[in-house]
């Protein structure tokens, strides 16, 4: 069987400790034919030295370097469209990979039909005081899995054939969050999903360190409207079901980053929206009523999940 190039772009901004940790998870694939582009948002340091000091002989690694910060999106669509592979494989820079992870990619890649275009894996996520396994299931024709709220993991489990990503188009630069959701979404009108359900992705999120993911106010004000603004008419195709539960989902993970945040007035109006749009999910109810008790409900909520997270040790299947 042949082993065509793949893609592997790293966007990258002032985390130089973080960016040689991905980047050696890259040089550390078991699969030979890969060139790595690392978009380099204009680092303080300079990408292209702080990765001088590493020795990747077996890798073919570019980097390319903004002239002002543009942002992750920018960044990652830079590399996306500097790249040659048949397959793109997307790494955030705080991340890493397993190293069988893009020779068991492009395997499921190479045996499935041609209606198959996005590989996407098992995802370990590191809190710092504890870590949460997750194997996701979704695939086939995954848009009704996506417009009610399943997990899918970030842009770092992926990997996406280059024709798929010329019929879908690139990232959406205008959001300022929930880019990989919306991207997936367009990608599913386009081709079928396959999963690799083994922990092939690792992701680091120390719970005190600030990510784009956390951003409440800008995916309320921003990334939110704009998401419902591009995708509820195509959600509301499926059938009228699948549009109050796009929005229940979507409204359902903006009151969870209110109540992260300590918004509580936010959480409380997010959630029971939420909850109005489609109350039949249990774990829904449950978060507007911790949210209906502002700091005094939540606090104690929050210590008693963060205690079951740390004394848990299993895997989580979505």
């Amino acid at each position: 069987m042949s082993q065509p190039l793949v893609s592997v772009v790293i966007p990258t901004y002032k985390r130089p400790d973080k960016l040689r940790r991905a980047t050696r998870s890259v040089a550390e694939q078991t699969y030979p034919n890969i060139e790595l582009i690392v978009v380099d948002d204009h680092s303080p340091q300079p990408a292209s030295d702080t990765l001088s000091g590493d020795s990747f002989d077996t890798l073919d690694l570019v980097c390319i370097r903004h002239e002002e910060n543009r942002g992750a999106n920018e960044a990652r669509n830079t590399g996306i469209r500097e790249a040659d592979g048949e397959y793109i494989a997307l790494l955030d820079d705080d991340d890493d990979w397993r190293p069988e992870k893009i020779s068991k990619q492009v395997d499921v890649l190479q045996r499935s039909e041609d209606g198959v275009g996005v590989v996407y894996t098992g995802c370990e996520y590191d809190y710092g005081a504890y870590t949460r396994e997750v194997i996701f299931t979704c695939e086939g024709n995954v848009a009704e899995d996506l417009f009610v709220g399943k997990s899918f993991g970030e842009f770092s489990t992926l990997m996406v054939r280059r024709d798929v990503i010329e019929a879908a188009g690139l990232p959406d630069e205008r959001f300022p969050s929930w880019q990989d959701r919306e991207w997936l979404i367009r990608l599913s009108q386009h081709t079928e999903f396959r999963v690799i359900q083994e922990l092939l992705t690792r992701r680091h999120c120390p719970e005190d360190e600030e990510r784009i993911s956390n951003n409440y106010t800008e995916k309320r004000d921003v990334s939110f409207p704009l998401l419902v603004e591009k995708h509820r008419d195509l959600a509301r195709s499926y059938g009228r079901k699948y549009e109050r539960l796009f929005l229940a989902s979507l409204l359902f993970i903006l009151g969870q980053d209110a109540l992260r945040n300590r918004f509580y007035s936010d959480a409380r109006k997010q959630l029971l929206k939420s909850v109005y749009y489609y109350p039949f999910d249990a774990d829904r109810v449950i978060y507007a009523l911790v949210a209906l008790g502002g700091r005094l409900s939540y606090e104690p909520a929050r210590y008693l999940a963060r205690t079951m997270h740390g004394r848990s040790d299993g895997t989580i299947t979505e």
